[in-house]
């Protein structure tokens, strides 16, 4: 999945190239390319997917990815993640008329480590979603009391035991304290934003849950095999628009996850790149070749060293990326906020989103 906006990532991200498109966790490779790269290693080419919106597609197909063009395929209108599930689920079963497959829902957007790890667990939860009637989910074992993600709770896990277990529920960003007693109880884990399933299961439990999404797909998946592209896309217009969580995952019984092995963070705000980039000693993150004195803990990022010089004197723990045309500031507790930014600027009509 490649869609949305990435508005937390201002002034690097902009509606045309949003934070899968950029450098973020490395120098050399955007968040997209990594993810396509990392699951290369398990899964050809020919049956890698980019799910994106028609605004993103053209930026996309030029994004030298290792998969067919005809690879990329990208939702009539912005319908959040049920949208984008519900039309990849029909453009697979017009192209797959005959079969079953099981598919694997990653994310293009986070970083991950031990990439040899993470493809065992793609690959274990593909074998869960192919031999059981259930909709399978990785979640990721907590290292902090987080509040900006979901949880998945489930029952507590016989020792020795790290086999595929059913998920009893999903849980909202939790306040400090539930995040707190989440960590302490050992049932809960992060919510990955990674489904596995087969597309009959897929079908089968969202006609059950979202009998509205149910149906509207069921019609896009006979227009497509039917060669009537228009029609399906005037017909997506009926989904909801809401996340695959609220839709689906929520209200289903038959959810199952897969515990993660591998280093894992969702690259939410400016503050994550610290959890991913190496800091110098006064633990800073810095590129661009921005002067630093007197800071500490703080990620200074400057896109256009050759144009714009960047000094930063006497902060501790600040955010400060300079682009081509724009200037942010902010503290790293204050990251989540930027987003408020992007949309102020929106508002005002700029032209720097």
């Amino acid at each position: 999945m490649a869609g949305g906006s990435g508005e937390r990532f201002w002034p690097l991200s902009r509606t045309k190239r949003p934070k899968q498109l950029l450098k973020l966790t490395s120098d050399k490779e955007t968040l997209l390319e990594e993810a396509v790269n990392r699951i290369l290693a398990l899964i050809p080419a020919k049956d890698v997917y980019v799910a994106t919106s028609r605004t993103l597609a053209p930026a996309i197909a030029k994004a030298g990815l290792k998969i067919p063009r005809r690879n990329i395929l990208a939702e009539p209108m912005k319908r959040n993640t049920t949208g984008c599930l519900c039309w990849v689920a029909s453009e697979l079963s017009a192209r797959f008329p005959k079969e079953d497959p099981a598919i694997a829902i990653l994310t293009a957007d986070h970083m991950i480590g031990q990439t040899p790890k993470f493809l065992a667990c793609v690959k274990r939860a593909l074998d869960t979603a192919e031999k059981h009637d259930a909709l399978v989910t990785i979640g990721i074992k907590p290292t902090r009391p987080e509040t900006g993600y979901g949880y998945i709770e489930t029952k507590k896990r016989k020792r020795g035991d790290d086999g595929p277990i059913r998920v009893e529920r999903f849980r909202e960003k939790p306040s400090l304290e539930q995040a707190e007693d989440f960590l302490a109880s050992g049932n809960y884990t992060w919510n990955s934003g990674m489904f596995f399933w087969r597309l009959s299961t897929f079908q089968n439990e969202l006609d059950a849950a979202s009998p509205v999404a149910g149906e509207t797909t069921r019609q896009m998946m006979t227009l497509l095999k039917g060669n009537k592209p228009r029609a399906a896309e005037m017909v997506f217009a009926n989904l909801p628009d809401i996340s695959i969580d609220y839709s689906l995952l929520e209200k289903s019984r038959h959810v199952m996850m897969v515990e993660s092995t591998f280093p894992w963070d969702d690259v939410g705000a400016w503050d994550a790149l610290e959890r991913s980039r190496e800091r110098d000693k006064e633990g800073n993150v810095t590129s661009g070749a921005p002067v630093l004195l007197e800071t500490r803990d703080s990620i200074v990022l400057n896109e256009a060293p050759g144009r714009i010089a960047v000094g930063v004197v006497g902060m501790v723990n600040v955010v400060v990326i300079v682009s081509d045309d724009s200037v942010l500031v902010v503290p790293k507790e204050k990251a989540q906020e930027v987003r408020l930014v992007a949309r102020e600027l929106k508002k005002r009509g700029a032209k720097q989103v």
